[in-house]
């Protein structure tokens, strides 16, 4: 007889349990710090920080002006995900380096180059849309949803339209 595994070894997690751990994530940090989870301000602030660190003084920009670059609670969030991210592989011993995705290997083929190019400029769409849009996945489709916002609900859906004809694009 098999023996049961953890939560902390399942390589992949129900989708229902993440789903209430991202609520109560939610609520405790609307609770806790007063604060709406998202992560793409995180990666203004970030090139922020790096344009200060660079160039040795404030960046120049009106946006860094207004939202001076300093490490702030939703970099620390940012943060959070990619650590916990690693530290949910290690435990769960699914942790790999892979250039290249299985997925997208049996799409596409082995080249490295072009599945780099791909999430580079799928990454600078996405951030290019998510500061146009005033908020990403999580600032929408989480916290601006859970707060009932009309626009957040609209994003939310063309983010799910948009995911769905991506991967009907892609993965025919």
């Amino acid at each position: 007889m098999a023996e049961a595994q953890s939560i902390w070894e399942a390589a992949r997690w129900s989708p229902y349990l993440c789903g209430a751990g991202v609520g109560v994530v939610t609520f405790l940090a609307y609770l806790a710090a007063d604060r709406a989870v998202g992560a793409s301000s995180a990666y203004a602030t970030l090139a922020g920080l790096i344009e200060k660190a660079v160039r040795r003084r404030e960046p120049l920009r009106a946006y860094y002006r207004e939202h001076p670059p300093k490490l702030n609670w939703s970099l620390v969030f940012v943060i959070g995900i990619l650590a916990g991210a690693f530290v949910s592989a290690g435990i769960s011993g699914d942790f790999r380096l892979e250039l290249v995705p299985q997925l997208w290997r049996e799409a596409f083929g082995p080249g490295g180059l072009p599945r780099l190019l791909t999430a580079l400029v799928g990454g600078a769409v996405l951030g290019f849309g998510a500061r146009l849009a005033g908020g990403c996945t999580s600032g929408h489709g989480i916290s601006g949803a859970l707060q009932l916002q009309t626009a957040s609900w609209l994003a939310a859906l063309c983010f799910l339209i948009g995911g769905m004809a991506t991967a009907a694009v892609v993965y025919p």
